[in-house]
């Protein structure tokens, strides 16, 4: 079973539950991480937090405020569409079918493995 807050942030889904501004509590912090003077003496980082749902998104992926908020929002409304909806939420249906997918590519490559093993052990046997 997938983390449900853990499926967020995979794809863009229309449907989502929209957030209102005054739902939200938003902060500047100091951000960590590599990047010496640029990160440590900046507030760039945004964490934002949803007051009814309880749930926080820290955002510092880029060195712009403005991206950082909006990206937040994003992530924020899809795990936040998440918790409200569980397995209805869109989030969760794409990143079901995302690993499932995934794990037909990789059946498939093992299939394609074996079949290559066999066809050199064939190939050795007739060399014999």
């Amino acid at each position: 079973s997938i983390p449900l807050l853990q499926a967020a942030r995979k794809k863009n889904s229309s449907n989502l539950l929209k957030l209102t501004e005054a739902e939200l509590e938003e902060q500047f912090v100091r951000g960590d991480g590599p990047g010496g003077q640029a990160t440590n003496k900046t507030n760039n980082c945004v964490v934002l937090k949803h007051i009814p749902s309880g749930i926080v998104v820290k955002c510092h992926q880029t060195r712009s405020v403005e991206k950082n908020r909006k990206i937040a929002r994003e992530i924020l409304q899809e795990k936040v569409d998440l918790f409200y909806k569980g397995e209805d939420s869109d989030v969760f249906k794409e990143k079901k079918a995302s690993e499932k997918q995934k794990q037909e590519k990789k059946r498939r490559a093992k299939e394609n493995l074996e079949r290559k093993k066999l066809f050199k052990e064939m190939q050795q046997l007739d060399k014999e």
